[in-house]
């Protein structure tokens, strides 16, 4: 009864918007939101709660995105339409009611994964307006080291344990799932990467109290075929926190949330430290019992 929800299509993109009926003295704010999954399930009706919540409790326009499903749309896709309903939604705010300088896009885990990607894809569009913020939930950030100390912690953790993630990764990707332990073990990454990215990923960048019990691995032995399958690992779109400093300083206001159960928790607080380091503004909040 406080909402007026409606199916739609942006350019293409099935989005449901959620309008809170209430007449507004001014524009209103605007989210897009991306559910989690894994970007092989999920969709608009899981997270059909949330987003009547965030609607009514912040008297915002949510558009909820429901982008197709791999493996039945092949990666990039699902990144590619968050991107296209983002830029929908920010040239035709006006319609909605919002205020198009004031739009925050949001995701959960994959869908944490699509907000940093649209967003760092977006931050050198100057025909749009600016995304006003990213909030990230528990999000998936990078997939070259699954040996931080989340994921030693978390291993076999229920849901998400270490092995499913980059199962549910090679899924998503239509990967043979028969590399998922040389993976696991980090054969995937040449030496040269590892160099290159260390300055980033590394489990010295995590703070202390979030190390205890933590055994650095011993060093994998690299397998140029296992390289040579997984080339997306190392794209942006999959692991946004491989995007150079030049784009990471002109990203949106963010809000990282992290949680202490959850093997993806480093990743969040890796980002958090790169954001800062570029001077871009960050809320995190980090939920010590919850779960991902």
């Amino acid at each position: 009864s406080q909402l007026f929800i409606k199916d739609l299509h942006f350019d293409g993109v099935p989005v449901r918007i959620y309008l809170p009926r209430e007449p507004s003295a001014g524009k209103r704010r605007g989210v897009v939101f991306f559910h989690g999954g894994c970007g092989i399930f999920g969709s608009i009706r899981s997270h059909e709660r949330i987003c009547r919540y965030i609607a009514k409790k912040s008297d915002s326009v949510v558009v909820s995105v429901g982008y197709h499903l791999s493996p039945e749309y092949k990666y990039p896709a699902q990144t590619l339409e968050c991107l296209t309903a983002t830029v929908h939604f920010l040239q035709t705010a006006d319609t909605y009611g919002v205020d198009p300088a004031r739009i925050i896009v949001c995701g959960d885990s994959v869908g944490g994964t699509y907000t940093a990607s649209v967003c760092q894809e977006l931050v050198h569009r100057t025909d749009l307006p600016r995304i006003r913020a990213q909030v990230l939930i528990y999000p998936f950030l990078q997939a070259l080291n699954f040996n931080l100390p989340s994921h030693q912690k978390n291993a076999f953790t229920v849901f998400l344990s270490r092995e499913r993630t980059v199962h549910f990764i090679l899924k998503y990707l239509k990967k043979d799932c028969s590399l998922k332990e040389p993976i696991l073990a980090g054969s995937h990454v040449p030496e040269s990467k590892n160099l290159q990215y260390k300055k980033w990923i590394n489990p010295d960048l995590i703070p202390e109290v979030f190390k205890l019990g933590y055994k650095p691995p011993l060093p994998a032995s690299f397998l140029p075929r296992v390289h040579e399958e997984v080339p997306e690992l190392f794209e942006c779109r999959v692991s946004p926190l491989l995007a150079e400093d030049a784009v990471v300083c002109h990203l949106p206001d963010t809000c990282i949330v992290t949680c202490g159960h959850d093997v993806l928790r480093d990743e969040g607080l890796l980002y958090k430290k790169r954001l800062e380091d570029n001077n871009v503004r960050v809320t995190w909040h980090h939920v010590e019992k919850g779960f991902h």
